[in-house]
């Protein structure tokens, strides 16, 4: 599936999803589950290729019928705004830091969006909502934060030597390793203004986080399998707190 028809597909899931009532609670009376995966990523540690192994592994293991995985990632914050029947082209008001900031405020005093706060609301809104719905893998807008309530998603951080950083981002930019040190500079630092500036939080803080990997040395495929198996032992925990141990109902 190339990259075109896939987002096509994903957006035609998340369609669907929102156009029905999400379920109030992400697990049900019935222990019906609506897991997700929030993942926080150094530049250029890999949570992209990370992200498209999920999908595949994840819909093996825990799709179902119409129930399909997304990976959310350079289109979670347009998707956010469709949803909430706001123009695509406020993204750029929007990105992981402050530095829109002049710009947004005059669009927003001469009338051409809504106050940065609202936006912001408006984007945690559709965060939490996809959460709610469930198999929804989201990367950055500091969705772990947005979603820290709700016992079925997993968090993850993505981090790797800055040596391996550089090599991979000059690949994919097609760049010297000159320009990608000031992309990753830049990117991470515009990330941690972003969490500092609205959650008040540390990015790199390792508490914030179920699991914290290098993929530096491991490689996507048993980065998967090692989330798949958290993802189960997630599930497997809410499950019994849900049902309780067998038999206790006779007791």
């Amino acid at each position: 599936m190339d990259p075109h028809t896939y987002l096509e597909h994903s957006l035609s899931v998340l369609h669907t999803r929102l156009s029905t009532r999400p379920p109030s609670q992400p697990v049900g009376p019935s222990g019906e589950m609506h897991p997700f995966i929030t993942i926080s990523r150094e530049t250029g540690a890999g949570a992209t290729t990370l992200g498209q192994q999920l999908v595949l592994r994840l819909n093996q293991e825990f799709g179902e019928d119409g129930q399909s995985w997304v990976f959310l990632d350079k289109d979670l914050l347009t998707q956010a705004l469709l949803h909430h029947q706001l123009p695509a082209q406020l993204a750029e008001y929007l990105p992981e830091d402050r530095i829109a900031e002049t710009k947004a405020m005059i669009g927003e005093l001469v009338g051409l969006h809504p106050s940065l706060w609202q936006l912001e609301q408006k984007i945690s809104e559709a965060i939490l909502q996809l959460a709610h719905v469930g198999r929804v893998i989201f990367a950055g807008r500091a969705a772990n934060l947005v979603t820290r309530a709700l016992p079925t998603g997993l968090h993850l951080r993505l981090v790797a030597s800055l040596e391996t950083r550089i090599a991979r981002v000059a690949a994919m930019l097609q760049c010297d390793r000159s320009a990608a040190f000031i992309h990753i500079e830049k990117t991470d630092l515009a990330r941690t203004r972003y969490v500092r500036s609205h959650f008040d939080r540390n990015l790199d803080d390792p508490h914030l986080y179920d699991l914290v990997i290098n993929t530096e040395h491991i490689t996507p495929g048993a980065t998967a399998r090692l989330v798949i198996a958290a993802m189960h032992e997630r599930l497997a925990h809410l499950q019994a707190h849900v049902t309780g141990p067998v038999g206790a109902s006779a007791r």
